[in-house]
């Protein structure tokens, strides 16, 4: 099988509302080409961008520190579970709670398991954030039972939003599993044999961060 490369991530952008109630990202220039003419030779210009933006933006990964205060933070986080991983797709579309019924069967630990429910279609439209699929309790009891190295879903949260116990953060950022939300592209995956890459920046004292999530099958 010829190997290729699959983009797992949005677009981040200035404006982007990647969660209702959350700021979009600003950008603006730090140091414009035509204002570094004097710092270097000429016809030698530079561009450096300022950037504000709220760590949950576009696609991203979650460490337990997201979660916990003692918990590891993203430069804790080992690159074992973030960086060339086995991966399998666990297919759910069609509706809202997903229950440890769609793990059945399924070889999980160690792996990233990225839970497609072809929700990422809604993405920059109001229906995004209305209905969204989560995981259930019972399917977050099991997948902590099973160990994966990372779970991800291409939707609003891995959670119900209108449960404020966030069982889902809560058990498997508890287990030291990353999460992995707003993926996108699951649909161009096969069930298995393919490696996740998901490496967000090496920052202390944060526990959340944009990534390029990107697998290579074949």
């Amino acid at each position: 099988m010829a190997r290729r490369l699959v983009d797992l991530s949005h677009e981040i952008e200035a404006g982007l509302v990647t969660y209702p109630g959350l700021p979009a990202p600003v950008v603006s220039d730090f140091m414009t080409r035509e204002g570094s003419q004097g710092h270097f030779a000429p016809g030698t210009t530079f561009h450096i961008a300022r950037i504000e933006l709220v760590a949950n933006t576009g696609t991203y990964v979650d460490s337990p520190f997201h979660r916990y205060a003692g918990g590891a933070d993203l430069a804790a986080l080992p690159l074992e579970r973030l960086a060339d991983v086995d991966g399998v797709v666990i297919d759910a579309p069609g509706g809202r709670a997903i229950g440890a019924e769609a793990f059945a069967g399924r070889e999980l630990r160690g792996k990233a398991v990225l839970v497609r429910t072809g929700w990422d279609r809604y993405w920059r439209t109001p229906r995004y954030a209305d209905g969204h699929p989560f995981l259930t309790r019972a399917s977050v009891d099991l997948l902590v039972a099973a160990a994966p190295a990372l779970v991800g879903i291409d939707s609003l949260n891995i959670d119900d939003t209108a449960d404020l116990a966030r069982p889902a953060h809560t058990g498997l950022l508890g287990a030291g599993i990353p999460v992995a939300e707003h993926l996108c592209n699951l649909h161009a995956l096969p069930p298995a044999g393919f490696r996740l890459h998901c490496v967000p920046v090496k920052f202390r004292g944060v526990g959340t961060f944009p990534v390029r999530a990107y697998a290579v099958v074949g």
